[in-house]
């Protein structure tokens, strides 16, 4: 069990958390994630760690309540435990002094950027952020990245706050006014990376996407997160999560993570009809036909 040690809401449905996790605190580096299961019945769900203290024993998680499992985990405060963290997982970051850096984030990919915008930062690079939300109240962790980046631009959709207009259009504009950028760095929605990918591919810019999609184990064996990139076969859990963006098949990308869309409305009406934990019905049907016990099925509901 983990204890968690703070827990508050940023924005609308997105929650930091500081929870206790002393070894991976020690081992975790930029871009690496965790497999997080709330209660003992719950889905395994991957959340990219946000920061850390190695001498506290912490790790921070920032959390977008989208579906069952991640308002399951939002409902929870400090003082209360979440049964398993599983981690650190993937590759981290590659960071190098590339010269000048721009770290993209859009809603709550900012929290994904942030540790390696820190990271870049501390490897001696110009950093510039460019974060983007639907609207003012949507915009988060402006405040840290103003401590690790030397310029930053926030962005919104609807014009409330900072620049109006998507992060794509942010970039272009600076592409456009002849900064040097040598290295782009883009997380959040899908539709955003790939545009991101194809505003830098003219300029030969080498950019990076950190894909999230499905993922089950976080160890490649269930094969849940495959992806496309350079017309190989990876696993975004264990090959990535980063990846070079101009290489990423994002067509596939949308259809994997649209696959199991119905499914996870169901849970979701299931949760919000007040069913928070009851056990994942996949693991019972999987247990039924091995003739084994649910609890060794592995979580997917």
């Amino acid at each position: 069990m983990h204890r968690i040690l703070e827990a508050r809401f940023l924005a609308p449905e997105i929650k930091f958390f500081r929870i206790e996790a002393p070894r991976i605190a020690r081992k975790r580096q930029a871009g690496q994630f965790v497999i997080v299961r709330v209660t003992p019945e719950g889905e395994r769900i991957p959340l990219t760690i946000a920061g850390g203290d190695p001498d506290e024993g912490w790790i921070a998680l920032i959390v977008q309540g989208v579906g069952k499992t991640t308002r399951l985990l939002n409902s929870l405060e400090a003082g209360d435990q979440v049964q398993d963290v599983a981690g650190p997982l993937g590759a981290p970051s590659e960071i190098e002094n590339y010269g000048t850096a721009v770290v993209i984030g859009g809603g709550v990919g900012t929290a994904i950027a942030w540790p390696t915008a820190v990271a870049l930062a501390e490897a001696g690079n110009h950093v510039i952020s460019i974060i983007g939300g639907r609207t003012r109240e949507l915009v988060i962790l402006e405040d840290e990245m103003r401590q690790v980046a030397d310029e930053v631009y926030p962005t919104t959709d609807d014009g409330s706050y900072g620049f109006h207009g998507f992060v794509t259009q942010k970039l272009q504009e600076l592409i456009d006014a002849g900064r040097r950028i040598d290295f782009v760095l883009a997380i959040g929605p899908v539709p955003m990376m790939r545009a991101v990918a194809e505003v830098t591919r003219p300029h030969g810019i080498r950019t990076v996407v950190s894909l999230n999609p499905i993922m089950v184990d976080g160890t490649g064996m269930c094969g849940g997160c495959r992806v496309e990139v350079g017309g190989r076969t990876l696993f975004a859990c264990v090959d990535g999560p980063e990846f070079d963006a101009h290489e990423v098949d994002y067509d596939l990308l949308m259809m994997r993570n649209r696959a199991y869309l119905d499914f996870e409305r169901a849970r979701l009406e299931e949760f919000e009809r007040g069913n928070h934990d009851g056990p994942c019905r996949l693991e019972q049907q999987i247990a039924a036909l091995d003739g084994g016990d649910a609890d060794s099925a592995p979580p997917q509901g």
